[in-house]
């Protein structure tokens, strides 16, 4: 951008005005006054605005971005579908797994997301916003929580498949020797889009900040971010639910797979080795514990391990559990008393830390702050130890509180609090470590803030919703099914929440409808059948009656297409009676 100015007038010359380089003084009476006989001002530049620059910034790496997805999509997955067809790399279904919605993913960016931010940059001067735009757009963003979810599953079937099709490897490795790959690998471009969103997020808070007050775009910004933020949320959601998941059927695996302890609802806190301790020769035996958040099991390791690794030998509710710790026993340092209804266990710890009584309360010790604590090292826990929320590799990091040495993630380590044994400087503690240090009282409601996607309550979001009842979500071969309670809630209107009951306080199930078509299928055996299909994901729906399918296609297809409003002459909290 530039600007006009008159520069000062010619030294001796009121008024007169500098020339430019190419243009020499005119004659004027009596006096020779330098004038430009091609313009009679000087253009000067003006310096961007702040705001601008940054919305440059995220239009310049939007078409550096498009760019890398044709790559995925046109080049790589385009090539390798090719061969797969003719049967000479791997199957097709595997092509597919990889590369999972990038199609859509790309669609969209190439011919909405950019087209629409490059229209708007050449208008800036005229209307300087991009906030709306980015509202506009941001509710398709949900379409990455499927990439994103398959992004580790991707990486490990490239892996394995190059290794089994020595022709799949030769042809992605041509690919990635051509200049438009950059000297880079297929995994290192997939990563591309699971990127992206923190960088979306990231971009528009800089833009938020620097926007002046009287911009016409707060509003607007202000509202894509919280738009952009729950995007994020969904997707890191939806990774901390898949890996939680995955880790929980592992150690439901160990135990044996009994009906009374599978449960997915479940959260595994910490699991070890322990010694227990004889009351009669004082001898001890090696244990093994898990803590979830409502049960201690305590099990006896297997000698051989066919079918399981342990075996459970006592199950301790955590709502009936007390733990004591023992500190004279100079013969067992770090013992512990557990005790339930039935039964009290002396077990013996590795170290002070190890014990579960530590990670049931919090010891707010005269210690506490004085004394450098014994951090708990980073691979022996998988969430957070204050919110339970699992650690992932994009937003939700590791954090260790300096007061009390536990591993907790940003959030809940987002204070500062003078510690005595680092000559009182601050340092970042844990909220709990916080109070207790301070004396201060934490008015914001975190606790709100810790709440994952699933844990909304049934009877809630269905009092507030688009469209709400029972039906019933069949399985593969389409012959047997969970029936459960459905619900779109008003305020989250492009997800599909699934819960056990109308009275749960969570749901067990959520899928983004986002980009998924919605099929009506013949009517067979008197149920009324409807499908949601999107690249190879497909779920198969029986409603009660057909006038009840009617309307969840309809709702559904709103949805999918991202149209977030009631439809009109329809009720927006319309729901059906529960079985």
């Amino acid at each position: 951008m530039h600007r006009w100015a008159q520069p000062a007038p010619s030294q001796g010359v009121p008024g007169a005005v500098l020339p430019c380089a190419d243009c020499r003084p005119l004659s004027a009476g009596l006096h020779s006054i330098p004038r430009c006989n091609c313009r009679p001002w000087a253009l000067l530049p003006m310096q961007e605005p702040e705001e601008k620059k940054i919305a440059l910034e995220l239009l310049e790496t939007e078409q550096a971005y498009v760019n890398r997805l044709h790559l995925l999509d046109q080049v790589f997955y385009t090539e390798l579908m090719k061969e797969a067809k003719n049967g000479k790399t791997v199957p097709e279904e595997v092509v597919k797994m990889i590369f999972s919605n990038i199609s859509s993913i790309y669609q969209f960016h190439a011919k909405f997301f950019l087209p629409e931010l490059q229209k708007r940059m050449e208008d800036w001067s005229c209307n300087p916003r991009i906030g709306d735009v980015i509202q506009k757009l941001a509710p398709f963003l949900k379409m990455y929580g499927e990439y994103v979810k398959n992004f580790d599953k991707a990486v490990e079937l490239i892996t394995v498949w190059s290794e089994k099709s020595p022709p799949f490897q030769e042809l992605i490795a041509d690919i990635q020797k051509r200049k438009v790959c950059a000297n880079l690998t297929l995994q290192h471009h997939m990563l591309e889009p699971v990127q992206r969103i923190p960088r979306y997020e990231l971009l528009l808070k800089d833009y938020v900040r620097k926007l002046p007050p009287e911009s016409p775009d707060q509003d607007n910004a202000e509202k894509a971010l919280e738009m952009i933020f729950m995007v994020a949320k969904h997707s890191n959601a939806a990774i901390a639910e898949m890996e939680r998941l995955q880790k929980l059927w592992v150690v439901y695996q160990r135990l044996g797979l009994e009906d009374d302890i599978v449960d997915p609802s479940n959260e595994l806190i910490k699991e070890g080795p322990i010694q227990k301790i004889s009351t009669r020769n004082k001898s001890t035996s090696e244990k093994y514990l898990f803590l979830f958040n409502n049960m201690l099991l305590y099990c006896v390791p297997k000698v051989i391990q066919v079918g399981a690794e342990f075996q459970v030998h006592l199950r301790i509710d955590v709502d009936s559990m007390k733990v004591r710790q023992e500190l004279n026993d100079t013969q067992f340092p770090h013992t512990f008393l557990v005790s339930g209804k039935q039964r009290t266990l002396e077990l013996q710890a590795r170290s002070e830390l190890a014990s579960p009584s530590n990670t049931v309360s919090h010891p707010q010790t005269e210690e506490l702050g004085r004394r450098a604590p014994q951090w708990v090292r980073d691979n022996l826990v998988t969430m957070c130890m204050r919110c339970k929320e699992p650690f992932n590799a994009i937003v939700r990091r590791r954090h260790h509180c300096r007061a009390c040495g536990y591993v907790v993630c940003a959030r809940c380590s987002d204070y500062r609090a003078e510690l005595q044994y680092d000559r009182n400087r601050l340092n970042r503690v844990c909220q709990e470590c916080y109070v207790f240090l301070t004396g201060h009282v934490v008015l914001e409601d975190r606790e709100g803030k810790h709440k994952g996607i699933l844990e909304k309550g049934a009877a809630e979001v269905s009092g507030k919703s688009l469209l709400c009842s029972s039906l019933q979500l069949l399985d593969k071969n389409g012959k047997g099914g969970t029936r459960g309670w459905f619900v779109i809630p008003q305020d989250d209107p492009l997800v599909l929440y699934i819960y056990a009951a109308p009275q749960d306080v969570r749901a067990h199930t959520s899928i983004p409808l986002l980009g998924y078509q919605v099929k009506d299928l013949p009517q067979g055996d008197s149920r009324h059948l409807f499908q949601l299909a999107q690249s190879r994901q497909l779920y198969t729906f029986v409603a009660d009656t057909e006038e009840l399918k009617r309307r969840w296609m309809r709702v559904m297809a709103r949805s999918a297409a991202g149209i977030t409003r009631p439809e009109e002459g329809e009720d927006a909290d319309s729901c059906e009676e529960a079985d």
